[in-house]
């Protein structure tokens, strides 16, 4: 049975995936598919709720992560990007312009991503039980 660490590190790296996505891919479907805009996914809402959703589930796993591996690297990862997120959040278009926020969101979404996928090789380097 995958343990809530497993869960946590993939659901993490899916969610970081769809904030890429998201940052990357909107602008083009807005353009090629109209209907999409009706949705309001620029709108700030999706953003915020993409952090509700992000930081509790990276919290979760990359803390049990460096307790259960000894690795301050996986929590700097996150914690790094985790931070790039919410200041890209908090900071949006009006200060960063629209190509500093997306970078900054792709940054700390991909940094989030690696610090999940160090927690994960090391838990199959360790022969844990939670990702087998």
């Amino acid at each position: 049975m995958k343990s809530i660490q497993a869960i946590a590190d993939k659901t993490a790296i899916g969610l970081s995936f769809v904030c890429t996505v998201h940052c990357l891919a909107l602008p083009f479907s807005a353009v090629f598919l109209p209907a999409f805009t009706a949705l309001n996914l620029g709108d700030e809402a999706f953003h915020l709720w993409m952090l509700i959703a992000v930081i509790p589930t990276s919290l979760i796993a990359l803390t049990i992560g460096c307790k259960k591996h000894n690795s301050f690297r996986v929590v700097l990862l996150g914690v790094a990007g985790l931070s790039m997120l919410i200041a890209s959040a908090v900071l949006g278009h009006a200060v960063l312009g629209e190509i500093g926020e997306k970078l900054l969101t792709v940054f700390g979404a991909g940094l989030i991503a690696a610090g999940h996928l160090l927690n994960h090789r090391l838990c199959r380097r360790a022969n844990c039980e939670c990702h087998s």
